[in-house]
């Protein structure tokens, strides 16, 4: 089935024993059973994919596992508390005294910082490698994982994710990637070779911001040592956060479109102001990673990073304060506009020198693009001028509440197989 009827109509099973369109919500801790031999059956069953201990998962967990799975097209999924546990499961199950892990330079910051802090003194050697690398040189006999993020957390960097996956697996090594960015409907990890994809649930998938929740997907066997530390160290997911997260998902498809349209929009006009030196945004032609992008992705929802001219932090902060539509907030993939100072989490709190490289990561909502644009208009009139310019209109999406909105450019992807209609 096509992604968008998937998303309607996977993970519904235990629906119509409730007479229901969507799966009834159980809660429970104690698991009970009719028989001892149901209870014995049930402990040799594997854990998380059926009734056991209310910790294990009840029927909500394994829909959306269920769902996951087929929208990932591939055998498993185990959902974690978020998605940071996700990353760390995957991560831990291949560590070790004595075992090397490699690391794309530009993930998650706190994916970075369980290894230097966790990890590596534990004795797991932990390797960064740049975008262009070739890491066929950087494998050991002793590399257990290569893990990737695509593009990069902030700074959009995108990575050949076929050559390494094909470098890794010619010595026997699983690759494993945050592919938070894509999801599955934009991004089809395990076509391109990846073992273990891992999603924060908490941003498209749910789309809500009212949760935390972490997703793994891969083959059974993939997922085996995951699957298997989960269980020991209690990374699970509550099932009211998986019952939401099912929900969300309906309209996954219908939000992603949304999202896509407008941040390219949003995206071109901004390359266009003076204040903005560059654009990192993978789906644009003038990107340097845009081949890449487009030879792995179908689509590109956001968020993306923006460099702005160097400024003083006065007017850095009047830029940011300005704005009345984008809020200021550490996360991204929900119904509203976010935006944050795309800086490592360690120097997140810190002032910045007078002139010093400003680069700040944008989500774009749901609101209506020409809003949207002449909120960062006048933020960036403000940021320069003072406040005194705050009212000035965008020329290019200059509207009121009794004028047609301007025509924007809308975007449907490159044509993929699972999106032949595109072009």
């Amino acid at each position: 089935m096509h992604h968008h009827t998937l998303l309607v109509h996977a993970g519904r099973d235990t629906a119509a024993a409730a007479h229901s369109v969507s799966p009834p919500l159980v809660r429970t801790s104690t698991t009970v059973f009719a028989t001892l031999e149901d209870y014995k059956q049930a402990q040799r069953g594997q854990v998380f994919d059926a009734p056991r201990y209310g910790r294990s998962g009840t029927a909500t967990t394994f829909e959306l596992q269920r769902a996951m799975a087929a929208l990932a097209g591939t055998e498993a999924c185990i959902a974690t508390s978020c998605g940071l546990s996700a990353i760390t499961a995957v991560l831990a199950a291949h560590a070790g005294s004595g075992r090397h892990i490699l690391l794309s330079d530009g993930v998650y910051g706190p994916t970075r910082v369980f290894c230097e802090k966790e990890l590596a003194p534990s004795g797991t050697t932990v390797e960064f490698f740049a975008h262009g690398a070739d890491i066929t040189t950087l494998l050991r006999s002793n590399t257990s994982l290569v893990f990737i993020e695509t593009p990069a957390s902030l700074t959009m960097d995108m990575l050949d994710v076929r050559a390494i996956c094909t470098a890794a697996h010619e010595r026997g090594v699983p690759v494993a990637c945050d592919a938070t960015w894509g999801t599955p409907l934009f991004f089809d990890a395990h076509q391109l070779g990846i073992d273990i994809s891992v999603h924060a649930a908490t941003k498209f998938i749910n789309g809500h911001s009212d949760l935390l929740l972490g997703l793994c997907t891969g083959t059974s066997e993939a997922l085996s040592t995951v699957r298997a530390y989960c269980d020991r160290s209690g990374a699970h997911a509550a099932p009211d956060t998986c019952w939401l997260t099912l929900r969300g998902l309906r309209t996954l498809a219908a939000r992603l479109a949304r999202h896509q349209a407008s941040a390219l929009a949003l995206a071109q006009w901004l390359q266009a102001q003076s204040a903005v030196q560059r654009v990192r945004f993978p789906a644009l032609p003038t990107d340097p990673g845009f081949e890449l992008w487009r030879s792995q992705f179908s689509g590109a929802a956001g968020p993306f990073t923006i460099e702005l001219a160097p400024c003083s932090e006065a007017a850095f902060s009047r830029f940011i304060n300005g704005l009345s539509l984008f809020s200021l907030g550490t996360s991204w993939g929900g119904f509203e506009s976010l935006i944050m100072p795309a800086v490592p989490h360690h120097l997140r709190a810190l002032a910045a020198p007078d002139d010093a490289p400003r680069l700040v990561r944008l989500h774009i909502g749901l609101e209506d693009p020409a809003d949207l644009c002449d909120d960062l208009h006048s933020a960036l009139q403000s940021m320069h001028h003072g406040e005194d310019a705050a009212g000035d209109r965008c020329s290019t999406c200059r509207t009121s509440r009794n004028e047609t909105p301007p025509t924007l450019t809308t975007f449907s992807g490159p044509a993929s197989a699972a999106n032949p209609a595109r072009s």
